[in-house]
Order: C-alpha cells, then sequence, then structure tokens
C-alpha cells in the first residue's frame, strides 16, 4: 500500500489477514485506489484497514492526505476515491452538494452514531456549575479564560477547517468566547491530558465514538438542539437568533458514512462491495483509535493489530465475487 507524503511506505498485513489470499475480481480496473487520509487517529486507522482489505481482493491502493472540507471536491473529480468517515456533523454539507450533483455517491452507513461538538471533561463543573447549559459560558467565561482570551472563555477548536461554522455559531448566540485552534487531533488532546493532570478548566472540540469519553469521562456543551431538517444552517429565522444561522448545537445521533467517487461501482465493481460490506460499530471505532492514542502504536501497526483482533468481522465483509 503506498501512503503518500509520509516516511511509512509499506502496511504490514497481519499475517491472520495474509493466510488466505483472495483472487482480484477480472471485472475490476488497475487503477490505483485513493484513500483518503485525515487527520484524526480513528479516521487513520479505518482509512489503513480499508486500504489492507482493498489490497487482499487485489487492488493496487494509495492513502493520500487532504482535508476534510476540499476533500469533497478532489473526490467529486476523481482525484480521489474513498473516504471512511464522512461525519454528518461537519461534512453533511460538502457531502451532500457532491452527492446532489451525481459527483459523489454514499457508499452505506456505519452502524456507529456520531456526535461533535463543545464538550469539557467533568471536573469542570466544580469550576462552572451551570455546565453542560450553553448559557453558564457567559456565566463563567472569565474563569474559564487563559490571559490570551481574558475576559472571554477559551474554546479550544480543532484544526481550522474542522469547524468554520464555530465563528457563526458564537456571534449568532451571543457568547463571550474567544476560538483558540489546535493544530491537530494530537495537539488537542494533548491539551485535555495536561489540563486534566492539574484540573485546569478547558473547553474543547471532542467527538464520539472515540476514546476520549472513557479515559476522561465528561459531557458534551447543550446548545440549543438541530432540527432535523437542518434549517438552523439554511434559514437565518430558525432558531433562536431570527438573524443568523448556526445558533444551535451540531447533530446528536449524526450518520458517520462511508463516501465514494460517483465512478467507483463502475471502475471496480468488487472493491465497490466490499466497501459497502464494512461497517464499523461506535465500539470498535473507539478501540481502533485507543490504539494509537491510548497504547502508543502508529497508525499502520494499530490497522495490523486491529484486523488481527477482528478476524472474524474482517472475513464476513470479504464480497463473494473476491473468492
Amino acid at each position: 500500500m503506498k501512503i503518500k507524503n509520509t516516511t511509512a511506505l509499506q502496511l504490514i498485513l497481519a499475517s491472520a489477514l495474509l493466510s488466505t489470499p483472495f483472487v482480484s475480481s477480472a471485472e475490476d480496473s488497475s487503477d490505483v485506489i485513493k484513500v483518503i487520509d485525515n487527520n484524526w487517529s480513528s479516521q487513520k486507522v479505518l482509512a489503513r484497514v480499508a486500504g489492507a482489505l482493498l489490497e487482499k481482493i487485489g487492488r493496487d491502493v494509495e492513502i493520500v492526505p487532504a482535508d476534510t472540507q476540499g476533500q469533497f471536491a478532489a473526490m467529486g473529480t476523481g482525484d480521489l476515491h474513498l473516504q471512511m468517515e464522512v461525519w454528518e456533523g461537519s461534512m453533511a454539507a460538502s457531502f451532500s452538494k457532491e452527492v446532489d450533483a451525481g459527483r459523489m455517491a454514499d457508499a452505506g452507513s456505519h452502524t456507529a452514531t456520531t456526535r461533535e461538538d463543545w464538550w469539557y471533561p467533568n471536573y469542570v463543573e466544580e469550576i462552572c456549575p451551570g455546565l453542560p447549559d450553553y448559557k453558564a459560558l457567559n456565566d463563567c467565561a472569565e474563569k474559564l479564560s487563559v490571559p490570551e482570551t481574558a475576559p472571554n472563555a477559551r474554546y479550544l477548536a480543532g484544526p481550522v477547517d474542522w469547524h468554520p461554522e464555530d465563528v457563526e455559531r458564537i456571534k449568532a448566540l451571543g457568547l463571550n468566547v474567544t476560538i483558540v485552534n489546535a493544530g491537530s487531533a494530537d495537539a488537542l488532546f494533548g491539551e485535555l491530558k495536561s489540563a486534566a493532570k492539574r484540573k485546569e478548566p478547558i473547553i474543547l472540540f471532542n467527538w464520539a465514538p472515540n476514546w476520549v469519553g472513557a479515559a476522561y469521562p465528561g459531557k458534551f456543551i447543550e446548545f440549543p438542539r438541530r432540527d432535523d431538517e437542518n434549517k438552523c444552517v439554511t434559514d437565518p429565522s430558525w432558531g433562536v437568533n431570527p438573524d443568523m444561522a448556526n445558533d444551535c448545537g451540531a447533530a446528536v445521533g449524526g450518520y458517520l458514512k462511508k463516501g465514494v467517487w460517483s465512478d467507483f461501482s463502475k471502475t471496480w465493481p468488487c472493491a465497490y462491495k466490499l466497501v459497502e460490506n464494512m461497517d464499523f460499530t461506535g465500539e470498535m471505532i473507539d478501540a481502533a483509535a485507543a490504539l494509537v492514542d491510548v497504547d502508543g502504536l502508529d497508525h499502520d501497526e494499530a490497522a495490523e493489530a486491529w484486523i488481527e483482533s477482528n478476524q472474524d468481522i474482517v472475513d464476513s465483509w470479504m464480497p463473494e465475487c473476491s473468492k
């Protein structure tokens, strides 16, 4: 498996995975399948698991880094082909745009459902007892501040391309909050570990499924609930602020989908069946991320270890056309 722009050039497959080789479907193109690599652990591991299984059925695979918004346009033009984690909360608009235009296809939902929003470890309620109600952020702004944001509370967000709507949410809800962006998921959770060790106040971006909740019990901030039709985002007149959109929280119980280039199923029909079959539960994703963020494996090693530990599941995903 080629991994673009990284030093790890090959994913070492688990011996169990190699033990029963599959034959490539003659219908599939020999073109390389380019699997997207984003900047958080579970996605990186799932991308490499998918790549390993696609290689098992005879496909050539390249793991290609891409940011969370630009990736969809690149998939729409066929420059990238597979995303294993399409999160409703942060990606729905960009994903739906490409699907509606016929440039991408929905390859099915994982069993796992998602939530991604502002979050804090439970001890922060001792500092700001009004949490998790979002209105408490203003009541406790100075207590939740750092020197660079005072007197505003600090919200430690992920990389700038993850949730650009946070800027509008703060304005729409009149929050005395300043965003500080972490450069990566590692930086984000590095600050959480440091703050939790000293019981310092911290409000940060988090998501589920993820390993964090098990290691650091906490809660999501409860913003006004998003409506099922997503009018909070599309219709400024909807919600608590009649003049601005994004006056709500992210989706609760959102989807986690697999997205592919629109011609994927025509170009690699057998590989597409495999992608359709791949289905991760929240617990499976938690475990995949923990292999990196708790156990300290690199992403290639984590993918190998995950496959070894879930061989029966992996075998059940293999399509008839590959046997």
